[in-house]
């Protein structure tokens, strides 16, 4: 998530215009910004979220939940009982992200007609346009 490929990370140098492209990572995720989305509500259960996340395989949920966790948006925590309890919940830097990304979360939802109209306008104009 906010490594390069492998896992390593480069140290920070302040005002490094790198850095700031990792953490925009997070944001541009369309999964991470639903999980953080769902999250705001309280902590979920894993199998809450894969619900609740229309689309998200179980990989993919694992992978971001793990990403998440590494840059400090939410926690993971494990009750021993059986079976286990796993539960995920925003830290308060995760609260603060939640509440950045909530108006692009907004004007997507509202936008979502206007945008499937002009993408069906789109399409139908490529398909008969000449090659």
């Amino acid at each position: 998530m906010s490594g390069p490929v492998g896992g390593e990370s480069r140290p920070a140098r302040p005002g490094d215009p790198c850095q700031a492209r990792e953490v925009l990572g997070i944001v541009g995720d369309k999964w991470s910004l639903l999980i953080v989305r769902n999250l705001s509500q309280g902590p979920r259960r894993f199998t809450e979220l894969k619900r609740a996340v229309d689309g998200i395989s179980q990989r993919m949920l694992t992978v971001t939940l793990r990403g998440l966790e590494r840059d400090g948006i939410l926690t993971r925590t494990v009750r021993n009982v059986m079976p286990p309890h796993v539960s995920y919940e925003l830290t308060p830097m995760g609260r603060t992200l939640r509440e950045a990304a909530a108006p692009l979360l907004e004007w997507s939802i509202t936008h979502l007609t206007h945008i499937d109209a002009a993408r069906a306008v789109y399409d139908a104009r490529a398909d008969t346009s000449p090659a």
